[in-house]
């Protein structure tokens, strides 16, 4: 190999635009190869209702601290991970407007602003961290950020206390009145990642429901003979992931096929029935949009706020919501932390496969910042401070983590987002109601 292939190469077949993951002959050697670094990915990802913070909560700061039970499934990827305790989104709170919590939690969790109560179409909120980082650095990749879900929720009307249900089914926010639609089908998901910029072969490979690895095996092929040993061991691992994540979605259509689903579920095609599964491969699809740098802006919501499903794979046949309200049953606290570790667990299991992948001088987790986090902390008696957060990877090396940062009490969750922002190349002086940036991040 002499020649550099493009960073943005594409395998296109019929339908389809197959990106690639960084190639050591995407890279020039010699005085240039610094300039050549990773860039620097970010998601966000929500979790409903709070968490049980006593079991939440490590013990210890610094970098002499334990995990308490709920993160211990994090325990194999301690050097990559920043437990932040004491941040605050102090605009989650009524501030005269009453009840509505929930709804307030996600619209201020990455806005920092206090949204509006109206169950009309006269929303408003603010807009949030990953949208000011796309309206900056999105003309980069091809898709300028990605909004994920698992739960559509209703489209129109009251779905917390008079707030609009845009505000409960929402975390990420164009500007303050335009929340950003999320995806929760993984088939769709994987076809904007892999779909031809035309979409008119889209639908016919849906038809007839041929891999794009199929479509594209020629180029392919031509590709693995151009370049080393490595990149073609690291393109063998990456179209196994497309090829493996194709056949999951296939499976979920047909497993539908042979059960159907309750009738109170409303599942569109390529939409697992199996909570588990559907969360596990909406991560997957994560990994490989970062991989291929199709997008370097994420948000996933694992639940819409408020959301009262079941969690019958760990023994949870109560709903989330109803259970948050547990006024200090032990039963319902053990419930309640079930699903918190569950929850933990399916993101330990997402940084292991970022981890896993090679990037540049290191991992794509080395070159990531994955923040997961609620807008409420006790979800009991819905509070807005001391929330959980959970800070994963290494931001390009930007940050020493391996750490419990203990921050006085009340310090603005978007002075955080100010520093990630920092990091990417998407510098505002100010988002919401940031104060400053989060010293506490640096090296």
């Amino acid at each position: 190999m002499t020649k550099l292939l493009s960073r943005r190469m594409l395998l296109r077949g019929a339908g389809c635009a197959l990106s690639l993951p960084l190639l050591e002959a995407m890279l020039p050697r010699g005085a240039r190869a610094a300039q050549a670094r990773p860039p620097v990915r970010m998601a966000f990802i929500s979790f409903p209702n709070g968490a049980i913070m006593d079991a939440w909560r490590p013990k210890g700061a610094g970098a002499d601290f334990t995990f308490g039970p709920t993160m211990q499934p994090l325990e194999e990827l301690r050097s990559h991970i920043t437990v932040i305790t004491g941040l605050a989104q102090e605009n989650g709170f009524a501030k005269g407007d009453g009840a509505g919590d929930h709804a307030r939690s996600s619209a201020s969790l990455l806005t920092g602003a206090h949204p509006v109560k109206t169950s009309g179409s006269n929303i408003r909120a603010g807009q949030s961290v990953d949208q000011a980082a796309a309206e900056r650095i999105g003309h980069l990749t091809r898709l300028p950020s990605l909004e994920l879900g698992t739960e559509k929720g209703r489209e129109a009307g009251s779905c917390d206390s008079g707030y609009a249900c845009a505000y409960s089914n929402s975390i990420s926010w164009k500007n303050a009145t335009t929340p950003m639609g999320k995806e929760v089908n993984p088939r769709l998901v994987f076809e904007r990642l892999f779909g031809s910029e035309a979409g008119e072969g889209i639908s016919r490979r849906t038809r007839v429901r041929s891999s794009v690895l199929d479509l594209v095996a020629q180029q392919a092929a031509d590709l693995q003979r151009r370049v080393g040993r490595s990149d073609r061991q690291k393109l063998d691992q990456y179209f196994t992931s497309v090829r493996e994540i194709e056949q999951r979605i296939a499976r979920a259509s047909q497993s539908r096929k042979d059960v159907p689903p309750p009738p109170d579920m409303d599942l569109p095609d390529g939409v697992p029935a199996d909570v588990q599964e559907h969360i596990r491969l909406m991560y997957d699809l994560m990994v490989l949009a970062f991989q291929t740098d199709t997008t370097r802006i994420i948000t996933f919501m694992t639940a819409n706020e408020g959301s009262n499903r079941p969690y019958r794979m760990v023994g949870v046949n109560s709903g989330h919501h109803e259970l948050s309200h547990h006024r200090g049953d032990p039963e319902k606290i053990a419930q309640l932390e079930k699903i918190d570790r569950f929850l933990v667990g399916e993101l330990a299991r997402f940084l292991k496969r970022l981890a896993e992948t090679p990037e540049g001088d290191g991992t794509l987790l080395d070159y990531c910042m994955i923040m997961y986090a609620s807008g409420l902390s006790d979800g009991n008696r819905h509070l807005h401070n001391d929330l959980p957060v959970i800070l994963a990877g290494r931001g390009g090396g930007t940050i020493r983590s391996g750490r419990h940062i203990v921050l006085p009490g009340g310090a603005p969750m978007n002075n955080l987002f100010l520093s990630m922002l920092d990091r990417v190349g998407a510098s505002v002086a100010s988002l919401g109601d940031s104060t400053g940036r989060l010293t506490a991040l640096d090296t």
